[in-house]
């Protein structure tokens, strides 16, 4: 009978999961055969070596999206974890109406990146936006063309991807801080902290675990990122804002090149595991003291 009552358990959890990780394993492998091979429109038998590598590292455009990947990451990431860090302590003020709030920035995480970056398009598009908006109010002199701009295009996606996923970073940022202990809080009260060491001096430095599973959570999606800019500037103006996971769309289905399309997907692959790896390698560490304690 334990044996008849384990049978579904299985059945759900562990097939499907088995099923995911192995089309994930065969297509990465499979990936990982095309980048070595000189595949043009179709798949082709053969071995470059890698030229199809050192051909993508050396086009421009390459160079231009892991600038714009680095400038976007860090932008991102930080003004990301900052807003919802200051949402965060905001709301925990326990202020009247917090649910209302809590509801109000999380909502934009349930929208899709490509409803996020069609609707931004809109509002900084200086023909039909924000800035069209000012001048017909009788500010003819007002300009905020950024999505135009070959120099600023590349914030518009900060901004929008900051709009997106602040209220993720706030809502486990919320949490960590309604998990520290009220005698704490307390003592530091008694013993005279105010609100600003409250939080710089006990509470924020409890919260570093949830801060590095944010930095790491965000890092992956901003290294990841397509949609968003498709929906928003498309790589553009020309190729402005154009990022790794652009490129490799470029070359697969626009150049017809899968060779060096699956090449920039494993170096984007390999990007995304030097921040996911050392993620895995300290929560493992972290364990492991946990158990020996």
């Amino acid at each position: 009978m334990a044996g008849l009552r384990r049978v579904p358990e299985f059945l759900v959890i562990w097939v499907p999961l088995l099923i995911a990780s192995g089309q994930i394993v065969v297509f990465t492998a499979w990936t990982t055969w095309l980048s070595f091979t000189p595949s043009t429109l179709m798949p082709t038998d053969g071995f470059v070596g890698l030229r199809n590598y050192t051909s993508v590292l050396a086009t421009r455009n390459w160079k231009i999206a892991f600038d714009n990947l680095l400038i976007f990451g860090s932008g991102f990431v930080v003004l990301t974890m900052l807003t919802g860090l200051v949402l965060a302590v905001l709301i925990d003020q326990r202020i009247r109406g917090e649910n209302v709030l809590r509801s109000i920035f999380l909502y934009p995480l349930a929208v899709s990146f490509v409803v996020t970056g069609t609707v931004w398009s809109w509002l900084l598009n200086p023909g039909m936006g924000i800035q069209k908006l000012v001048n017909d109010l009788g500010w003819s002199g007002f300009r905020f063309d950024w999505l135009v701009d070959r120099d600023m295009a590349i914030w518009t996606i900060v901004v929008a991807g900051i709009w997106q996923s602040s209220g993720f970073a706030m809502a486990l940022f919320l949490a960590g801080l309604r998990s520290v202990e009220a005698d704490l809080i307390k003592a530091a009260q008694i013993d005279g902290a105010g609100p600003w060491r409250l939080y710089t001096r006990v509470i924020l430095p409890t919260l570093w675990p949830i801060m590095i599973a944010v930095l790491v959570i965000l890092l992956q999606t901003a290294i990841r990122t397509f949609d968003l800019v498709r929906a928003l500037t498309g790589g553009g103006p020309g190729i402005a804002t154009q990022l790794p996971s652009l490129v490799v769309y470029d070359f697969m289905f626009q150049r017809g090149q899968l060779g060096r399309g699956a090449a920039a997907a494993v170096l984007l692959l390999l990007t995304l595991l030097a921040v996911l790896l050392p993620y895995a390698i300290w929560k493992r560490v972290q364990a492991r003291r946990a158990a020996n304690a």
